[in-house]
């Protein structure tokens, strides 16, 4: 099986593990590896798994950089993003690694030609080990390893994290980029094969009254095989709003696998956002729950995939208490032989009185060789709230598409110009306007097929 060369690893590296990681983490450690082993890797009978083959995807004898070897890469240097005006604070994980943890606020120097910017006081992003106290009160208590056996690996391996903490009633008003960047780690691991393993730790901590907009950039350097787990708990406190964005451009040698676990108390507010624009095979997991009254969030996601891409949406939404809102709407164009799955489903729990839910998924196929597989779920326990889901799978509407040929537009020109509207929708409703512009002008280029990394950064080149 699959997973027995993660439980020989472990067992082999264990004290390796624990000498270049933080005591914080190595306190969950042993027992997420318990985990792992006691539930191994899910087949596709298990029903939040059904639509992606997970023990295929560990099969393959990855490399992990379990000494922490310094990867040579200045991304500093090599990363220039041309998101115009987009004007964010900039931080760079190599691989699993923070990247210049100890440099100094406001002294990093400028990329793309905007300033990373100085965090208001008390503002923490940085790497988990230099907060241990901060960490020790939130890592790993709403990622339980018990319940899932790729956040149990992600916690037994994982060394090192991102801390993004915001103190009562601070609010960041620039935007907080983190680019992820898959390097190869061949030049320093000697490993026979060119391919990576990688383990990201993300944990968001927001006090009451904060606020931030996080926008998370996944992006491949070099050409070669990488699988990433990522792992992020998000705690939302009250009155409390939290923006997330997640945005892939890597390409079909990667394989993603991201399990996000967000927390929310009275009258706070999240958005959440995943685009997949270029990918290999990509799951998204998402666990959001409702701890206290009055909380809304809005969850989107727009998928473009072709050739043999593979992009794995699911959601779990728990209202826990009572006059909360949800909010869902995904969409996916799928080309070639490609493969699109959405499950997601709301939980209406005993007393959740006045619960308000909105759950959509819509898809086009543009091939028949294309597949979709859409499961909007709602199970509901309480009486009194106003619960909705439905989803759709079609191809583009063939009327329109005469009515534009009719006025002298190509059929190319017009099934371009139908599935950017489609998609669109997804876009139009994002917050942060100058990412939500530049995304208008991504997805036009990505259906034209002129975009195959992101233009604006040189790792790629």
């Amino acid at each position: 099986m699959s997973e027995q060369q993660y439980i020989d690893l472990y067992q082999q590296a264990r004290e390796m593990i624990f000498s270049h990681a933080p005591e914080v983490m190595n306190a969950v450690r042993d027992e997420a590896f318990g985990d792992f082993c006691r539930q191994g890797f899910p087949s596709k009978k298990v029903e939040r798994y059904k639509y992606t083959d997970i023990q295929k995807l560990f099969a393959p004898d990855y490399g992990v950089n379990l000494n922490r070897l310094d990867i040579p890469i200045d991304p500093y240097e090599a990363f220039r993003c041309d998101v115009p005006n987009l004007s964010t604070s900039l931080y760079f994980v190599v691989n699993d690694m923070f990247y210049r943890d100890d440099e100094p606020k406001g002294q990093r120097q400028w990329v793309g030609g905007h300033r990373p910017g100085i965090l208001p006081e008390g503002v923490v992003v940085g790497s988990m080990r230099n907060h241990p106290d901060l960490v020790a009160k939130y890592y790993s208590h709403l990622a339980k390893t018990s319940d899932d056996a790729i956040t149990a690996l992600n916690t037994m391996l994982a060394q090192d994290g991102l801390l993004v903490y915001v103190p009562e009633n601070v609010k960041v008003d620039r935007a907080v980029q983190v680019i992820n960047i898959l390097k190869s780690p061949s030049s320093v691991t000697h490993h026979p094969s060119p391919s990576l393993m990688v383990n990201r730790r993300v944990l968001i901590i927001l006090e009451e009254g904060a606020e931030i907009k996080m926008l998370f950039c996944d992006h491949a350097a070099d050409d070669c095989h990488f699988l990433a787990t990522q792992v992020i708990e998000a705690y939302v406190g009250e009155n409390a709003s939290l923006d997330l964005y997640c945005l892939e451009e890597t390409h079909y040698k990667n394989v993603r696998l991201s399990n996000v676990y967000i927390d929310q108390q009275a009258n706070s507010h999240v958005n959440h956002n995943v685009i997949t624009l270029h990918n290999g095979i990509t799951r998204n997991k998402l666990d959001l729950t409702f701890s206290g009254q009055g909380a809304e969030c809005q969850c989107y996601g727009c998928v473009i995939a072709d050739k043999e891409q593979h992009v794995d949406n699911n959601t779990l939404i728990t209202h826990k208490v009572s006059h909360c809102t949800s909010n869902e709407l995904y969409k996916y164009v799928l080309d070639d032989k490609s493969i699109g799955a959405f499950a997601g489903r709301v939980l209406v729990e005993h007393g959740a009185q006045k619960t308000s839910s909105q759950m959509t998924n819509q898809n086009l196929t543009a091939t028949r060789d294309a597949r979709m597989y859409t499961q909007p779920m709602l199970e509901i326990y309480a009486d009194d709230v106003k619960c909705a889901h439905g989803s759709t799978v079609g191809q583009l509407n063939d009327a329109a598409l005469f009515y534009m040929r009719q006025r002298g537009i190509s059929l190319d020109e017009a099934r371009l110009l139908l599935q950017n509207a489609f998609i669109n929708e997804v876009i139009d409703k994002m917050q942060l306007e100058p990412l939500r512009d530049r995304l208008h002008y991504l997805v036009e280029k990505r259906f034209r097929g002129e975009l195959n990394k992101c233009t604006g950064c040189r790792l790629c080149k």
